[in-house]
């Protein structure tokens, strides 16, 4: 079952309260770190050199184009994860997975109810990551008002996407996994029988694959 979104108001309020609050990370994470560099290089067919997609728009990159890019060593992310439902949970698995065979430094926030949702971004945010991976549809309503107001963070969408992303924040999703946020019309029907570990990983890495190579602001439409 989808988690139920916070309204409007109620939403707005706990954003402005947050920002205001602010968070603080007192561990390693909040020294100094260079900006992260990939570790190989895009196949062709990823995106055009030549005429670099524009924001917002939605691509198709070549299956396994994504596959020589990995992330450097000491690579920061924060995984945000709300909901209890079966896709999740195959999102969650897939960051997890991907972490490890990696070597990646992943740190897990996860908001249980409607009003741990913006706290959890802040939190994330106060950790100072080189990447937030979002995997829930509970958090597209929040993370499209936050992110807009933190555009030196990097986000990355699994599974859904925002309606009006930033340049800071990147999504790859599929037919049956394209929610927009409430009230918002999606690009496919949603089916959580498409929410398969095959595709949740590839989805995945060829979403890191373009946030590491500056490819960022975009959907990233796959198989």
């Amino acid at each position: 079952m989808r988690s139920r979104p916070l309204s409007a108001g109620v939403l707005a309020a706990a954003v402005a309260a947050a920002l205001l609050g602010g968070c603080g990370s007192g561990d390693a994470w909040s020294e100094p770190h260079a900006l992260p560099t990939p570790v190989g290089t895009l196949g062709p067919g990823f995106v055009d050199p030549t005429a670099p997609p524009s924001p917002e728009a939605t691509v198709a990159p070549r299956p396994g184009s994504w596959d020589g890019v990995h992330p450097p060593e000491d690579y920061r992310v924060v995984l945000l994860t709300s909901g209890d439902d079966a896709p999740t949970a195959t999102l969650v698995d897939a960051v997890r997975t991907w972490a490890d065979a990696e070597d990646v430094d992943l740190r897990t926030l996860t908001a249980h109810r409607s009003d741990d949702l913006v706290p959890r971004i802040t939190d994330a945010l106060g950790m100072r990551p080189d990447l937030v991976i979002s995997a829930g549809d509970a958090l597209i309503d929040p993370l499209a008002l936050v992110s807009a107001n933190h555009l030196d963070q990097q986000f990355l969408v699994v599974g859904a996407e925002l309606a009006e992303p930033t340049g800071n924040v990147t999504a790859a999703d599929w037919a049956g996994a394209s929610f927009r946020g409430e009230g918002l019309g999606a690009s496919s029907t949603y089916d959580p029988a498409t929410f398969t570990p095959a595709r949740a990983a590839q989805a995945l890495r060829a979403g890191v694959a373009a946030v590491l190579t500056g490819n960022t602001g975009i959907v990233l439409w796959l198989p």
